[in-house]
């Protein structure tokens, strides 16, 4: 007989993204960045000022860390970081298990975690009700993971993402806030030119 579960209040995290997410990145320098929808986009946006180093997705929820994991394989003379939250990254969590596989070393997953899918109304996500996605990026294989969730924290997480040698997954615990607000270029043709330019640089 299947167990009944019974729905849980979500988290109280005491991160904010606007204030967390620039402290782990720190200086983008010559990363490439790929990230997933609007509150990732926006937070990598912010950092890059939308340079040509950057590559936010529109709408193909779940996508970041494939595409991610192709363009390490593709440039593995280019460091890469996949920026996605917990609601993207839970439409394709299988990405993790071929990029443990894969390990390429210049590759770094982050994933901003606020419980909720903050595209259509901030409704609980699967982390606000138990699923926690460090220990899925373990069971796929990752060997570097780690789980920032306070401001003494942030330093070593952000030394995981720049330094791990293979693939790393940090997961930042954030409130269920806004990111900046910013106005990105989200025409297609245009942001794909750009960023084959820093691909071939």
């Amino acid at each position: 007989m299947a167990k009944s579960t019974t729905a849980k209040a979500a988290p109280k995290y005491e991160l904010d993204r606007i204030d967390a997410v620039p402290k782990i990145i720190g200086k983008p320098g010559e990363t490439l960045f790929v990230a997933g929808l609007a509150g990732t986009s926006k937070d990598i946006a912010h950092i890059t000022n939308d340079g040509s180093n950057f590559f936010g997705m529109a709408g193909a929820m779940g996508a970041a860390v494939s595409m991610g994991l192709g363009l390490a394989l593709a440039r593995p003379d280019k460091k890469v970081v996949v920026a996605t939250g917990d609601g993207e990254l839970l439409m394709n969590i299988g990405a993790l298990a071929t990029v443990s596989i894969m390990n390429p070393p210049n590759l770094s997953i982050l994933c901003v975690d606020n419980g909720h899918y903050g595209e259509t109304g901030y409704q609980l996500s699967h982390t606000s009700l138990g699923v926690d996605l460090e220990q899925m990026a373990i069971g796929a294989g990752i060997k570097s993971t780690m789980t920032v969730e306070s401001e003494d924290q942030i330093a070593a997480g952000a030394r995981m993402l720049r330094e791990s040698n293979g693939t790393c997954f940090v997961l930042l615990r954030v409130k269920p806030t806004d990111p900046l607000k910013f106005k990105r270029d989200l025409d297609p043709g245009a942001t794909r030119a750009r960023f084959r330019l820093a691909m071939k640089a």
